[in-house]
């Protein structure tokens, strides 16, 4: 467990830590608004160094006709929720996509991956999630996957959009991870059960949500451990992240 910040909310062995959107790393670079939930690149803070097996959660916002040169990874799962707008992939593996708003992009980087991300629109930004999960093991064979999720399946309900065994038509992640998405309405309430000894983490994307009797606005994010389950109710968007 890499989680070694505060913790505002204890009931007993449960906790639930906040990072507010206000206290994530942040760098306008001018083309690139971005802001970090974790350590990354030139933002480092030991307290943040990532949930679990969940290691990157980077918000980006990148003007028209901006992006990032083909670059290298390895050894990572790096999913692309793409918010607004509209995103153009390229890759060494030969793929080249444009993810939209209801897409989820997977892409195992294992022995080596060169890519790049640019928006592909010439007068709106583009407004994503960058997430990288830790691999069960290192050397594995590059891979790719895009889904569509449609609004209907995420309306209410929590849609499982990655999973390690591809259940339900979700992306395959190298890791005991599962990745949820939903979108909810004022009289919703939605759950979802906590394993025990499993933890989870919920990112908040659109709108405000009350987690388990803790406010959450967009861009806040919660670290959970010892919770039984995760409760959402309010208006608003989430990813939740089920990790062992």
């Amino acid at each position: 467990m890499y989680w070694r910040g505060p913790v505002p909310a204890v009931r007993g062995a449960a906790m639930i830590t906040v990072r507010r959107s206000s206290e994530r790393g942040h760098f306008d670079h001018g083309w690139l608004d971005t802001r970090h939930t974790f350590s990354f690149a030139d933002y480092h803070d030991p307290e943040h160094m990532g949930f679990r097996s969940l290691r990157v959660l980077n918000e980006d916002r990148v003007r028209p006709g901006q992006g990032f040169g083909t670059h290298g990874h390895r050894d990572m799962e790096i999913l692309s929720v793409v918010l607004e707008g509209a995103l153009a992939h390229r890759d060494s593996m030969g793929n080249g996509s444009v993810i939209r708003p209801g897409d989820v992009q997977r892409m195992t980087a294992g022995t080596g991956v060169r890519h790049s991300e640019f928006n592909a629109s010439a007068t709106e930004p583009v407004h994503f999630l960058q997430i990288w999960i830790l691999p069960d093991r290192d050397g594995l064979a590059p891979g790719y996957e895009q889904r569509h999720v449609p609004a209907a399946e995420r309306h209410d309900r929590l849609r499982l959009v990655a999973s390690p065994d591809g259940a339900d038509g979700s992306l395959t992640v190298h890791q005991d991870a599962r990745v949820y998405a939903t979108s909810i309405g004022p009289d919703a309430d939605v759950r979802h059960p906590i394993a025990p000894g499993r933890h989870a983490f919920v990112q908040v994307t659109a709108g405000s949500l009350d987690l388990n009797g803790v406010e959450l606005v967009e861009g806040d994010g919660a670290a959970l451990s010892g919770e039984a389950e995760v409760r959402l109710r309010g208006a608003g968007e989430a990813l939740v992240f089920d990790l062992a």
